[in-house]
Parts: C-alpha cells; sequence; structure tokens
C-alpha cells in the first residue's frame, strides 16, 4: 500500500510541473512591424529600424560558447549554461533575454531607454527589465568571500554584461546599436506576453530635451506544458 501511495504521490509530483517552449511573435503585431526570417520583430518609421528578438538559452549558449561548458562554473551571465540541477536532464531558464537593435537613418538622434522597458502578460503578471547593477548584485552572491575564484566569475559575468547589455545611448544619424535587455524568469503560467518600450525619444531641442516621443509594443507567445519531462517538441526552450 505505501508502495502505491509514494507512486501516485510521484506521478502527482511530476505532473506538476512546468516546461515552456521558446517565445515566437504573434503573427498580429502594431502597426508598422514586420516578423522578419529569424524571429524578430521590427517596427519601421521612415529609415528608422528598432527590433526585437527573444532570445533561446540555446542562442545565448552559442553566443558566449566559450563561457557556457563548465557545468556549474559556467560564466555566461544570461544563463545557467550547460549545468543541470542533480538527477535532471533539463536546465532551468535564468533570465527572460531579448535582443534589441535600432537602426537610425531618418533622425538627427533617437535614443531609447532599455531600462524603460516591461512586460505585461494576458493573464495580468508584469516585470521590469533588470539594470546592470541589479544583474551585478545578483551574481555578487555567488562570490563567497570576494576572493579567488568565485570572485574572477563574478567579473567575468559583469564584464560580459557591461559589453554586451545593450546601451541605452543617444544614436546618431547614419548609427546603429544593438545588446540584450533582460527580464526576471517568467512565471509558470506566461504564454502571451507584450513587451513595451516608453518613451523612445525621436527629436530633441537644442538643449537635448525630448520633443516627440513614441511607444512601441510587441507580442510574444510561447507553448507551456505539464509532465515529468520536457517533451522534445519544446526543445530550444528554458
Amino acid at each position: 500500500m505505501s508502495r502505491l501511495w509514494l507512486a501516485g504521490f510521484a506521478l502527482a509530483l511530476g505532473c506538476g510541473r512546468y516546461f515552456s517552449g521558446p517565445l515566437h511573435p504573434v503573427e498580429e503585431q502594431a502597426a508598422d512591424m514586420r516578423i522578419d526570417d529569424d524571429g524578430s520583430v521590427t517596427y519601421l518609421r521612415e529609415r528608422l529600424e528598432i527590433s526585437l528578438q527573444a532570445m533561446t538559452d540555446e542562442q545565448l549558449n552559442r553566443q558566449f560558447a566559450a563561457h557556457s561548458t563548465k557545468g556549474g562554473e559556467s560564466t555566461n551571465p544570461y544563463t545557467y549554461g550547460d549545468w543541470k540541477p542533480l538527477g535532471e536532464t533539463w536546465t532551468p531558464q535564468r533570465f527572460t533575454v531579448f535582443r534589441v537593435k535600432v537602426s537610425n537613418y531618418a533622425y538627427p538622434k533617437v535614443q531609447l531607454d532599455p531600462y524603460q522597458a516591461t512586460i505585461a502578460t494576458a493573464n495580468n503578471r508584469h516585470y521590469k527589465s533588470l539594470r546592470l547593477d541589479e544583474l551585478s548584485e545578483y551574481y555578487r552572491a555567488y562570490a563567497l568571500g570576494l576572493t579567488g575564484n568565485a570572485w574572477e566569475r563574478f567579473k567575468e559575468r559583469t564584464d560580459i554584461l557591461r559589453r554586451t547589455l545593450y546601451p541605452g545611448e543617444i544614436l546618431f544619424s547614419g548609427q546603429e546599436q544593438e545588446g540584450y535587455i533582460v527580464f526576471p524568469p517568467l512565471d509558470d503560467d506566461v504564454e502571451e506576453l507584450a513587451v513595451t518600450f516608453k518613451g523612445i525619444v525621436l527629436r530633441f531641442n537644442y538643449a537635448d530635451e525630448p520633443t516627440e516621443t513614441i511607444d512601441l509594443t510587441y507580442s510574444f507567445v510561447r507553448e507551456v506544458v505539464r509532465g515529468m519531462h520536457p517533451p522534445a517538441a519544446l526543445a530550444g526552450g528554458g
């Protein structure tokens, strides 16, 4: 009898686990948006393009391959690398990451502030983009004693973040800029979401004060399933 109870408990626990697939653009986007072959969504206004692409852990591990193959000591700041929880065959998602690219060939100067980015979901959850200092503080907890190998891994992660986060600087005519924006990992029940950038500056006055701004929203969807093991069909997700 006890064996049957334990088997039933294990089955119930397994069925209660959630596994999510990668984020994909919703087919119906806002006006002046196009969906590109690489899965990015691009806003076009004259010769200004602002693209947003949802990144999978697999893509990020390939991008930072040298920092993603040392198990629990991997220093890829966006993922857990190839580390897996003890006894598991899958790797959880550390953050929700998007690549932003802005190409300005239309205005004297524009500016997109990555820290004005938010996520709102169809089931009323909300997330704010994480700042460099917040991500640095997150990883500082792993640098026990602030010496030795743990400290070196901390510095390596923060150096990568400084180089690759979207900088949010003023972009002059003829310039392009790209980088990542980072959100907390999505809750298990999130399937549909919208990423909104508020106050993108298109024009400034003589004192560099914004005189024209726009808000942009990009919509994405993912599949979430429950089970004991992640389905092969969701490979590429969190």
